[in-house]
């Protein structure tokens, strides 16, 4: 569904345009209607189109109540979480609280995660590309660690 990554711009007032390959998608897909949270592991936004956003939420709903991740996901992940709307232009704006959290100014980079994309600052991004492409390849060359299902993956 979403793949690959677009630099993009933010305006003073907190708005992005979406890209134009993702616009009629979204529109077929939720009408626009998109979730906006922080990523736990990252700091970057989370956008999922509002149908997958729902499954994820019925998931944490399943977890047991004494669950610790459950409760961190609960909190954090969904208690963060804003409705956003694909404006007549194209847009969204994403809330202040969350441009903080994320360290969001004007140059961005919107990344294509299948089911949902993420936000970085390009800065942010930047740094955590080099990370990964540095941890992918030591993780290659030792395949200690590695899952079954990534040693056989391939296309």
């Amino acid at each position: 569904m979403f793949r690959g990554s677009d630099p993009i711009n933010m305006d003073s007032k907190g708005r992005m345009a979406v890209p134009t390959r993702y616009r009629a998608m979204l529109d077929n897909l939720c009408r626009g209607e998109l979730v906006v949270t922080i990523d736990m592991k990252s700091t970057c936004l989370t956008l999922s189109p509002l149908p997958e956003w729902r499954k994820f939420e019925e998931k944490v709903a399943k977890l047991p109540a004494l669950d610790e991740l459950g409760e961190l996901l609960s909190r954090f992940v969904v208690g963060q979480a804003k409705d956003l709307q694909v404006d007549g232009s194209g847009r969204v704006l994403i809330p202040t609280e969350l441009r903080e959290y994320a360290q969001l100014s004007k140059k961005l980079v919107l990344v294509g995660r299948t089911q949902r994309l993420e936000l970085w600052s390009e800065d942010n991004w930047n740094a955590e590309r080099e990370k990964s492409q540095a941890g992918y390849r030591a993780i290659l060359n030792e395949r200690e660690g590695m899952s079954d299902a990534l040693k056989n993956l391939s296309w």
